[in-house]
């Protein structure tokens, strides 16, 4: 396994980032724990979960499968960085209560009591933001954080789907009025097929010293070798990849693509990959692993080099919208 700093950070981290959603909705608690062993006997030492994973009236299954996990000891708590979210609604009984969302004090305080509880910890590594609250000013949110910090219960503070004028205002206040560091991590979505985060996200993070955690690298499958799967009778395409190739011309630009690797026998979903280790600013992207086979094929993707003819048929495909400002002013 490769490493990196987070950020500014002097946090090392692996250069891939193993993704928990599918814990508890499609991938039960003992294989779970199976894909996390294995991750960390490949190196991978970054995790990354949300409050709300496990979803509906299950939300914090999630936290609570690794968690366990964590209580069977073995130093794997010391090995791995980890990652969770705030900003969904976890109200008691299923009910969407008022401030048990979002990114209130009060919420934030809450949130990470009740996020430890489940992940069976002291601490948590990196405390994401899920989303922008309109509502909320930075400087409540700071003051929340500054407390938390000195209590020891988190140690660094990231973003997750900010734009890139939030993530400035973010990190000027907290400079400003506080001097800590701010945000030091943005997950964003960013791949190949949604490269929009170039435009303003990625050149913002870069600006501050944010590491680039994409999610979604594979689009949904989209570009994991889903027509070929579908011509060798696999797994179909399904939810947003099937409506993305339901438009001929998504589906001809995802045809280019697999045959392009293909001509260069390399897997698509393990060049999807690949390519965002290439880009600038990325930290690692998150997979997702439902299975200990596609494990083993994103640890591929982190030795993989691609070829320069490779990188610029990639490129011709999914061209990106160029330098800031440029791709929008002149």
């Amino acid at each position: 396994m490769k490493y990196t700093q987070l950020g500014r950070t002097g946090l090392k981290v692996s250069r891939l980032v193993l993704g928990t959603m599918n814990f508890g909705p499609q991938t039960e608690e003992a294989d779970s724990h199976a894909i996390m062993d294995a991750a960390l006997d490949a190196g991978i030492n970054f995790f990354d979960t949300a409050n709300v994973y496990g979803w509906g009236e299950n939300k914090g299954r999630t936290e609570r499968i690794i968690g366990n996990w964590f209580a069977k000891g073995g130093d794997r708590r010391d090995k791995v960085v980890l990652a969770t979210k705030v900003y969904g609604n976890m109200g008691p009984d299923g009910r969407a209560w008022p401030n048990h969302d979002k990114l209130s004090a009060l919420n934030i305080r809450r949130a990470v009591d009740a996020s430890l509880k489940r992940l069976q910890t002291d601490y948590i590594d990196l405390y994401q933001f899920h989303h922008v609250d309109r509502n909320t000013p930075f400087e409540e949110i700071w003051q929340a954080i500054d407390v938390l910090v000195q209590q020891g219960k988190i140690l660094y503070v990231g973003s997750s789907n900010f734009p890139g004028y939030k993530i400035a205002q973010a990190n000027e206040i907290a400079a400003r009025r506080h001097g800590t560091i701010g945000l030091v991590s943005e997950q964003c979505l960013y791949n190949l097929a949604e490269r929009r985060a170039e435009m303003e996200v990625v050149p913002a993070a870069q600006e501050y010293g944010l590491g680039v955690i994409p999610w979604s690298p594979l689009h949904g499958g989209l570009l994991g070798g889903v027509i070929k799967k579908e011509a060798e009778g696999g797994r179909r395409a399904s939810g947003r990849s099937a409506d993305a190739l339901a438009n001929t011309s998504v589906r001809a630009q995802i045809q280019a693509y697999e045959d392009l690797l293909d001509k260069h026998g390399i897997e698509p979903g393990e060049a999807a990959l690949a390519w965002l280790l290439t880009r600038p600013g990325v930290t690692g992207p998150i997979v997702g692993p439902r299975t200990a086979e596609q494990l083993e094929s994103a640890l591929r993707a982190v030795e993989l080099e691609l070829p320069e003819e490779v990188l610029a048929g990639l490129e011709e495909i999914f061209p990106g919208p160029g330098p800031s400002p440029e791709a929008f002013a002149w």
